[in-house]
């Protein structure tokens, strides 16, 4: 087994862990650790905090060293100074909007395995020549929804998916109920007015609501 097949499965057993992954944009650190045992408690365990704002990688720090049972990754990944950031802050999975030839090599020689985003079958195509079998489709609302994943199902069954962007509550399950959708990224978990409210209960009850919805396995 290579290094990308043992991060394959890795990633695999990451998206495995919940129907939902949730893309989070922290502005505030001190709200990571209770905002990451809320969902926890509420049974999703696999979080993705993006590099959108500069308390990100201070809040991975903190999940990662103190919320048991949290698996935290690092999302809107654009090159490897980032990719090696996040994992020296203790990120266990990175997640990039798209992908370049730079990202790419960087991913190659990092540990931490990475969920490379595409929204084209060539794009697809692409990454599963570079061994990657497990693919973020975004944005899924705008690149085609669970419609173009059921197209894909055919002619590439040999990558799943976590389609991530636009993606609610009560979409959420057309795409859980096809067979390549391992899981999907949702920002609705931890919206910003709960977050600045410290509604840590509030979100623990979002994070059930996703927890309940069943991927197939």
């Amino acid at each position: 087994m290579n290094s990308n097949d043992h991060k394959q499965t890795v990633l695999a057993e990451i998206l495995a862990l919940a129907p939902v992954v949730p893309v989070v944009i922290i502005d505030d650190v001190a709200h990571a650790v209770p905002m990451a045992r809320a969902l926890v408690a509420g049974g999703i365990r696999s979080i993705e905090v993006t590099l959108r704002t500069p308390a990100a990688l201070d809040a991975i720090r903190a999940i990662a060293s103190e919320v048991e049972g949290a698996v935290v990754g690092v999302g809107t990944v654009l090159d490897g100074t980032q990719l090696e950031a996040a994992r020296a802050a203790g990120a266990r999975f990175a997640v990039s909007p798209g992908v370049s030839p730079k990202l790419l090599d960087a991913a190659d020689a990092s540990a931490l395995p990475l969920l490379p985003g595409v929204a084209t079958a060539g794009e697809a195509m692409t990454l599963l020549e570079r061994g990657y079998r497990h693919l973020k489709l975004f944005p899924a609302a705008p690149a085609g929804g669970a419609k173009l994943l059921a197209a894909w199902a055919s002619p590439l069954p040999q990558i799943r998916f976590c389609p991530t962007g636009g993606i609610s509550l009560a979409s959420a399950p057309d795409f859980l109920a096809l067979p390549n959708v391992a899981c999907v990224g949702g920002s609705w978990l931890t919206p910003k007015d709960k977050l600045q409210a410290g509604d840590w209960a509030g979100i623990e009850q979002l994070a059930r609501e996703a927890a309940a919805l069943r991927a197939p396995r």
